[in-house]
């Protein structure tokens, strides 16, 4: 692995760490018991999620911040470069191609991230997890569920939600705007304020099978089960949702 790409790669670790703990962490702020913030309602909620994605964004400036692996498929399949960088001149001096290898780099990095940011947020919530808690409250921490189980139509609102947000990944490199980090930390703001409220939008595989994991795997107190048989839904969904925007975004562009 060449030194530009092994900068993406713990750039993306970073990243996805910072935006794991400070999602989940609002999360845990909001639904378990005796915190500052319980029951501070769905739209803390969506706004946690959208200056976690901010935050994240800045951490992983050496990679092109993606952060998702949806984000990921979407730029390989709109045959967009992963990271790029321009000189005084504004030519392109060194950049990260969209090849398969490369993108299963960057799916590393955002599972290994996700993961540790998962375990940082625990840890920061450990004395609320050691309460008493019905099982989903605590699972909904790092992951998500549905309001109403059926698979099918929970993932098709995965694959809308995440066609939302990589659409706009996509095509916001040619629109003139100077909002950066802050325009997709707003469009997550929306999603989950929109489309969120079926599944919980995890819009991000890593984002969910990586907690989802460390759920699975910690010594969390009266924790059930982690809800393998819906697992599927929140990685697959998001990630035919990336393809179908980065397709799109190619044909638009």
């Amino acid at each position: 692995m060449d030194s530009l790409l092994m900068n993406a790669f713990w750039s993306e670790v970073l990243g996805t760490a910072t935006l794991i703990l400070l999602g989940a962490g609002v999360v845990a702020n909001v639904v378990l018991p005796r915190t500052k913030g319980f029951d501070g309602g769905w739209l803390l909620i969506n706004f946690g999620w959208g200056l976690a994605v901010f935050a994240g964004v800045f951490a992983a400036f050496k990679s092109g911040a993606h952060l998702n692996p949806a984000v990921t498929v979407g730029l390989f399949a709109a045959d967009r470069p992963f990271f790029s960088a321009t000189g005084p001149g504004g030519q392109v001096t060194v950049e990260i191609l969209p090849t398969v290898g490369n993108m299963f780099v960057y799916f590393g990095a955002q599972m290994l991230g996700a993961i540790i940011g998962a375990v940082l947020a625990f840890i920061a919530y450990k004395k609320h997890f050691d309460l008493e808690a019905p099982a989903p409250i605590k699972l909904a921490v790092f992951s998500t569920g549905p309001e109403v189980r059926s698979y099918t139509w929970n993932f098709i609102t995965e694959v809308i939600a995440t066609f939302v947000l990589v659409f706009f990944v996509v095509v916001s490199g040619m629109t003139p705007h100077a909002m950066g980090p802050l325009a997709v930390a707003l469009i997550v703001v929306a999603i989950g304020a929109s489309l969120g409220g079926p599944t919980g939008y995890a819009i991000n595989p890593a984002r969910d099978l990586g907690p989802r994991i460390v759920h699975a795997l910690l010594p969390i107190k009266g924790k059930g089960s982690s809800d393998w048989s819906y697992a599927w839904v929140p990685v697959v969904g998001p990630m035919v949702g990336g393809v179908l925007a980065g397709l799109l975004g190619n044909v638009y562009s």
